[in-house]
């Protein structure tokens, strides 16, 4: 069997997908046999990055052969020979993708010219929309979004680190509720359920007047990071369907936000009308993130129009992947 592997690599996990190719060269996607999943990555730039980056894609991919589904060959027949990985953090024509390339390569034990590396943000476009004009607008751990016109042309906003770029993301989303949880605790908000259901999801007692700073020193202990904030987003979400006021506010603010990123996209790109897909687990998962994001979406683009994504990234992944199959090696 001939394999080409789609890769979306988050911060919170990545997701391998496993697909056949036809005999010579072909760009065709053939059948899906085999998906897996593996640790998330951060930015190549941090300490840990590359190692991370590395184990990510190794360990998502093992866990992929290991559920191949072929009756014809047995799994241990199976050859790679092209990948395409959209990863949190990839640069477009940058130093970082480079690197990122060269880390797959060694990773995955294919040629560099048997790989693409790509920000995730890139994939997911590629498998909403294929080759054609849209945009998407992605609320994970992060935030992002990315479009394309009908000449190819392509334009990103948002995407630019958790410390200095998360609006609209999880989380913000769980950032902002701890931030308005101390407010109440020293007196400068009311107190609402918000504050207690918080501080009890991160077995915090919201009686105990030391809670406040545990949680000071919980949010920069080590392995916290966005994906601590992050998984506090739901709480919020269910705080805010609840007629929680501040959570309300957390929600509607954040979804002001991802409608901003979509419209500069739509800016930069000259989209007039354009269509527009939601993705990631915050705006898929979190209703009270997606209802109010659909209205601000109508206030700052009118005329657009949301539609569902025709495949997802790991999708888009491998339909790069395909495409480094349609000639011969550059």
């Amino acid at each position: 069997m001939r394999l080409i592997a789609g890769f979306d690599a988050g911060q919170t996990h990545t997701s391998c997908r496993l697909a056949l190719v036809g005999e010579g060269q072909s760009s065709h996607v053939g059948r899906v046999i085999g998906e897996g999943e593996g640790p998330g990555v951060c930015h190549l730039a941090a300490p840990e990055g590359p190692g991370r980056f590395g184990a990510a894609l190794r360990e998502s991919l093992v866990r992929a052969r290991a559920h191949l589904v072929d009756a014809r060959q047995p799994a241990g027949t199976a050859v790679l020979v092209a990948a395409a990985v959209g990863a949190s953090g990839i640069e477009q024509g940058t130093a970082v993708q480079g690197q990122g390339r060269a880390l797959a390569a060694a990773a995955l034990g294919l040629a560099p010219e048997r790989l693409v590396v790509t920000g995730d943000e890139r994939t997911a476009l590629r498998g909403a929309f294929g080759d054609g004009a849209g945009l998407v607008v992605i609320s994970g751990t992060g935030s992002i979004a990315v479009g394309r016109d009908g000449h190819g042309r392509e334009h990103r906003c948002g995407g630019w680190g958790w410390l200095l770029d998360g609006a609209g993301s999880a989380m913000d989303i769980g950032r902002d509720g701890l931030a308005l949880s101390l407010q109440m605790a020293d007196g400068r908000l009311p107190d609402t359920p918000l504050r207690r259901t918080l501080w009890a999801a991160l077995d915090l007692d919201p009686d105990d007047p030391g809670s406040p700073q545990r949680l000071k020193a919980l949010v920069v202990a080590d392995g916290f990071g966005p994906a601590g904030f992050a998984r506090l987003a739901p709480v919020l979400d269910r705080l805010a369907s609840a007629g929680d006021p501040q959570a309300v506010a957390v929600m509607e603010r954040n979804a002001a936000a991802l409608a901003a990123l979509a419209a500069g996209v739509a800016r930069g790109l000259d989209l007039v009308e354009p269509a527009v897909c939601p993705m990631g687990g915050a705006l898929i998962h979190l209703e009270q993130l997606r209802r109010p994001f659909a209205r601000s979406l109508d206030q700052v683009l009118p005329g657009s129009r949301l539609v569902t994504a025709a495949g997802d990234a790991c999708q888009g992944a491998l339909a790069m992947a395909a495409a480094l199959l349609a000639g011969p090696p550059t």
